[in-house]
This record gives structure tokens, sequence and C-alpha cells, in this order.
């Protein structure tokens, strides 16, 4: 019994992280309706960050955790200030060719650092010792990553249903039109977008980092794996996310543990999620908690 609730921790772990990595597309797509093909490299990017600062500036881990993401917040502020402003009123595919370009610049000038080419670990901040409970433990990094995971959502929930600049952004993803018309700024709008999404890139990198440790290819590689977890939470949904980075944890953990663990099969805990999304979207097209519009012509 112990095994299976140990399974469920770890499956809340890394749904955790796939919700607050996921929660970077669901900011900029619930204010502007554009995919971020991107988003993993600025996952990539703030981890790094958070590295260089602590290891090579030497800035104590807690204070670079937070200026990564101060960093990276005016980072996408400016990706989206000089490449995308200009295109607000195209087509949504040219702004989504955009970020396909994005990645591969980004690509680009990671693999031209010592950080494209090379394995980094951060130096351990935590108690080695996991906390252990009834047979089950976790890890302190762990249990801290999660506590700012919950810490993050809450606020960003918050903030899009509360505070009058959220109230703007869920206005210009419903209709920028109409949301002109009351006096929104969509340019500026779409500007917080990004940046937020970015904060909490630099976030995720930095707790994933601290978890698997720095290796490029594994760290951009999220922006791949959580994209079945956002829609099937429904790309416009913060709790959805949540909800959906959960389950796709729970579901990988447990056909690991069982499946691979037991049967001697291999990889099922990778494809499962996909199996999960394929077979739920027969049913629900816009995700567990997507919103369904309809458009009369």
């Amino acid at each position: 019994m112990s095994y299976f609730f140990q399974l469920v921790v770890s499956g809340i772990v890394v749904g955790s992280i796939y919700a607050l990595s996921g929660l970077g597309f669901v900011l900029i797509y619930k204010s502007s309706r554009v995919l971020n093909v991107a988003h993993g490299q600025i996952i990539a990017s703030g981890c790094f960050i958070t590295y260089s600062l602590t290891v090579w500036a030497g800035i104590p881990i807690y204070i670079s955790f937070f200026m990564s993401m101060v960093i990276t917040f005016f980072l996408a502020m400016s990706v989206e200030r000089i490449f995308l402003r200009r295109l607000i009123g195209e087509p949504i595919i040219s702004v989504i060719m955009v970020t396909i370009g994005l990645m591969s610049i980004i690509d680009g000038i990671i693999y031209l650092t010592p950080f494209g080419s090379e394995n980094y670990s951060f130096p351990r901040f935590f108690p080695a010792t996991p906390i252990s409970l009834g047979g089950v433990s976790i890890s302190w990094t762990q249990l801290v990553g999660v506590i700012i995971t919950i810490l993050l959502i809450a606020g960003f929930s918050w903030f899009f249903k509360k505070s009058t600049v959220g109230i703007s952004m869920r206005a210009v993803s419903d209709d920028q039109l109409a949301a002109m018309s009351i006096g929104v700024s969509v340019p500026r709008v779409f500007g917080l977008a990004w940046a937020t999404a970015g904060l909490t890139a630099a976030a995720a990198g930095g707790i994933i980092g601290n978890i698997t440790g720095l290796n490029f290819d594994t760290l951009h590689s999220f922006g791949i794996i959580v994209f079945p977890v956002v829609i099937l939470g429904g790309l416009d949904s913060i709790l959805g996310a949540v909800v959906a980075g959960i389950l796709m944890g729970l579901i990988q953990q447990f056909a690991s543990g069982y499946l691979d663990g037991n049967w001697g099969l291999n990889g099922t805990g990778e494809l499962m999620p996909y199996i999960l999304l394929l077979v739920l979207l027969l049913f629900k097209p816009h995700g567990l908690f997507g919103i369904h519009e309809i458009e009369r012509v």
C-alpha cells in the first residue's frame, strides 16, 4: 500500500510541474488566442538564468530564483514588443509561425553557450534526507517546488478573476474589437500576457532544473510534453491546466510503476497520457474545462 501512495505523491509532484509549465501556454492563449510554440525554450532560458545567477554570480538561490523570474518577465515582454506587436490583427497562423522561428533562434543561441552541450546541476541547498511518513517519501526540493507551484497558480487564478488587468485580458481574449471600444489597450494586454507567461516559465525552469538537473534537451522538451496537458484541461482554463497536469502526472507514475515494473513493459508512462488525451477528446473536444463557443454566421 505504501508503494501506491508513493506513486500518488510522485504523480502530484510531476503533475504540479506540468501545471506550472502549462500555465504559460494558458496565459498567452487566454488573452490572445495564440499558441506559443517557443514556451519550452523560455522555460530552459529561465532555468539557465537561475543557475548563472546562483553558481556563477554567487547569489543565494532564493534571491536568484525570483531575479530570474523578473529578468524573464522583461525578456518575454521585449520579445512581444519587437517581434509580435506588429502582427496584432493578422491571421493567427502568422503569429504561430513567428513563435516557431523564435524557438529556432533561442535554440541556436543556447547551443552556442556551454549550456547547449554540457550537463549541470544546482548545488544542494536543502537537506539530503527526504521527508518520510508512513513509508512515503518526498525530497525537500520536490516539496518546495510543489508549494511554489500552488502559490503561483493560486495567485494567477485570483489575478484573472479579481484584478482589473486580469479582467481586461479576459475581455481581449473574448473580443478584441469590443475590448478596444471600451478603452482596453490590446497591445498592452498582449505584452503583459507574454511577460507573465515568461515569469511562470522561469519559475517552472528553476524548479525543474533543481529536481532533474540542467540538460537543455530535457528542459525545452517540457514545452512539448505539457502541450497535451493544456489541450486536455482546456487551452483557456487555469483550473484545467492544474487538473490535467495532476491527472497526467498520476497516470504517468502509475503506468511506469505498475505496467513497466510488473509486466516488463517499457515506455508506457510516456504513452498512456496521450492515449487518455485521445479518448477524452472524443467526448470533450474542448478539453475538460475549455469553453465551447458557438459562432453565428
